[in-house]
């Protein structure tokens, strides 16, 4: 792709809006997984475009969402009680844990860092080798091989003061959970395209198969978002359910081997608690033994503890497409990305983020809305 104008096209959407539009008979609810498709669709106000048939909800592809508080209440400790230094992305510094965040920790007098690259803390701890440095490695299977090699070169230079606190996830169990899930009912899915860059397609074959619903992997503008859903709804029409690749100018079915090796060679498989909707079997990454002494729960001897329940907040039902934003009795109030209640709020990918931004300000419509 050369030129992001050519997925914006607004002759291009008005094609894919009137196929979609001649298409759909039925009813069909698709979920979009990856919280930059949600930030999409809401900012584009693509969603206004679509047929009444064709309802799209929110899936739980937002990392910073779905981080657990018990996570957020260990980077805290770091700081606090260790004193150590902690490097993160931004958007994990306002999550609220169980009593601070990380921007409250900073405030506190703690060394709290925003980063872009995890190499930066690595840098950090080469030439401050007094203190001890964590990189809060947040992220789906887009951020972990950048999280993984960070280790693997804090190794390879010897550093005894870097470790990482993991909080990887991964998308296909995600997918699986909400299938599973008797509360929801999804008919089929957009797969985030990014993931798939580096994951490639094969892990979703057997969800397309065990579920029988259409999974299309798309990119993230209008006319890739457009598109995934055409196809889905095609398939839906059909009575099929394909895996099919929309973004294939990026995305490979092999994925990036590279990527892929060097995850397996320094994280693991494992379950994972997941903010507001509980333990998925199988949809973490931990560091492995063999790299223990880079892992910030062994280095400290830090230890999991249970997800407290939450109160106020429905992000679980949020994340799981069982309900909109605005349905919270916080929304707007109570609740704002300046003080939020829970994640999708604070996060630049959560769900009430995207609302909460659209509804005050005007929605980048790509056409006229005459489909409404």
């Amino acid at each position: 792709m050369k030129y992001l104008s050519e997925f914006r096209d607004p002759a291009l959407v008005e094609r894919l809006v009137d196929e979609l539009h001649k298409v759909t008979t039925g009813s069909w609810t698709l979920m979009e997984v990856c919280g930059g498709q949600t930030h999409s669709l809401v900012k584009n106000g693509l969603m206004d475009l679509l047929p009444a048939g064709v309802r799209m909800v929110h899936g739980p592809g937002c990392p910073v969402c779905v981080t657990p508080v018990p996570l957020i209440d260990l980077a805290v400790r770091l700081v606090r009680d260790h004193g150590a230094t902690v490097f993160s992305f931004g958007d994990m510094l306002r999550v609220p844990g169980t009593t601070h965040s990380l921007s409250q920790a900073k405030a506190e007098g703690g060394d709290v860092r925003v980063v872009y690259s995890p190499l930066e803390a690595v840098q950090f701890a080469q030439a401050n080798p007094q203190k001890q440095v964590v990189f809060f490695a947040v992220g789906f299977e887009t951020t972990a091989p950048a999280n993984a090699l960070a280790l693997v070169h804090a190794h390879r230079l010897g550093l005894r003061n870097f470790s990482l606190l993991a909080s990887q996830v991964l998308v296909p169990p995600a997918m699986t959970a909400v299938l599973q899930d008797p509360n929801t009912h999804i008919q089929g899915f957009l797969a985030a395209g990014h993931v798939c860059t580096i994951m490639g397609l094969e892990e979703y074959a057997p969800i397309v198969e065990r579920f029988r619903v259409p999974i299309i992997v798309t990119g993230f503008e209008p006319v890739d978002l457009l598109h995934g859903i055409l196809l889905a709804v095609q398939q839906l029409e059909r009575g099929e359910a394909k895996l099919e690749n929309q973004y294939a100018r990026v995305v490979r079915a092999e994925g990036n081997p590279d990527a892929r090796r060097v995850l397996r060679d320094v994280f693991r498989v494992a379950d994972r608690e997941w903010r507001g909707i509980g333990t998925i079997p199988q949809s973490g990454l931990e560091v492995r033994e063999e790299y223990a002494d880079f892992d910030a729960k062994v280095r400290f001897g830090l230890e999991d503890a249970p997800e407290p329940v939450a109160t106020g907040c429905i992000a679980g039902l949020v994340l799981t497409g069982q309900a909109r934003p605005t349905e919270c009795q916080h929304f707007g109030s109570r609740c704002t990305p300046l003080t939020p209640v829970g994640a999708p709020m604070v996060s630049s990918e959560g769900a009430c983020a995207a609302y909460y931004h659209v509804a005050r300000a005007p929605v980048q419509l790509v056409r006229g809305g005459r489909h409404g």
